[in-house]
């Protein structure tokens, strides 16, 4: 049983994580290198919050997770949209160097040393035990707010005005243009709820287990999920997330622990030899990119 915990909390981790890749994407067709970067900064925002909220713990998270989704739409305003028009590569290499200032930025403010933000909000993590198996608190508020993102992110996509632009928007970029729909909302929003999803994760995480500089790690082995799954559907996103979850523990477990790095990636070029469009993408997607 415990090991099944251990998958579902990690495949709950990559599936938060990913629908952020996942959401760019598909409204703007753009691969978000950053995202492991922006999600680091959403967790330290905490540590932020914390001094100026300090006493109000849920008044900080909250505040923590408003400012990623301004800042994932300011990202957009400010850099992104002086790439619309120009090559896909510019814009992919632009969030490259997008995440290299994040670090440096995240240093000189915070330092490389290891951060506790359940310590600055001075909240608890108790283990819970369910069915024999241990699992902490916020291991646990995880899994949820993953299951209630993927929710709402589907009920907005399919039923609000919003959501529609944006699916109007990754579909067909001009007649969409053409019928009144402000692209550069759009895409300030996808960027803004992108980055409020990996902000999401990355502030629970560390609430988990600490804050260190190498957590865009744990966002780059998310994007073989993404890639697995289909970089245009949310539902691939987290049947993907549970695929190289369950690989990942499963590997881990009766093989190595070392592999933990690796099997994310094996399991992404095992897909791309059978599969190059992921389980849930189409070849109309592929060759856009």
């Amino acid at each position: 049983m415990q090991l099944v915990v251990n998958i579902i909390v990690l495949a709950s981790i990559y599936a938060l994580i990913a629908c952020g890749y996942v959401l760019i994407y598909r409204v703007s067709r753009v691969l978000n290198l950053a995202h492991g970067e922006l999600m680091m900064l959403g967790a330290y925002l905490v540590l932020a919050t914390a001094s100026l909220f300090n006493g109000s713990p849920a008044l900080a998270l909250g505040m923590a997770v408003l400012l990623s989704l301004v800042a994932g739409g300011l990202v957009y305003v400010f850099l992104m949209r002086k790439m619309t028009g120009e090559m896909v590569l510019a814009a992919i290499l632009t969030t490259v160097a997008l995440g290299i200032l994040i670090k440096g930025i995240v240093v000189l403010i915070w330092s490389a040393q290891q951060q506790y933000p359940a310590q600055a909000l001075g909240v608890p993590n108790p283990s819970l035990a369910i069915a024999g198996a241990h699992i902490s608190l916020w291991s646990a508020v995880l899994v949820g707010v993953t299951a209630l993102t993927y929710g709402a992110l589907f009920v907005f996509l399919r039923f609000g005005r919003w959501g529609t632009r944006m699916r109007a928007a990754g579909q067909n970029p001009l007649l969409a243009a053409q019928r009144g729909i402000n692209l550069h909302a759009v895409y300030a929003l996808a960027w803004g709820l992108s980055t409020l999803t990996g902000a999401s994760a990355g502030i629970l995480m560390a609430l988990d287990s600490g804050l260190t500089q190498a957590m865009p790690i744990i966002g780059l082995k998310a994007f073989p999920a993404a890639l697995v799954g289909g970089l245009d559907s949310l539902a691939g996103a987290l049947i993907g997330a549970l695929i190289v979850a369950g690989a990942e523990v499963l590997l881990i477990y009766y093989v190595d622990p070392l592999l933990s790095d690796v099997v994310p990636f094996l399991v992404l070029v095992a897909m791309l030899i059978v599969r190059p469009w992921g389980l849930f993408g189409t070849r109309e997607e592929l060759d856009r990119v």
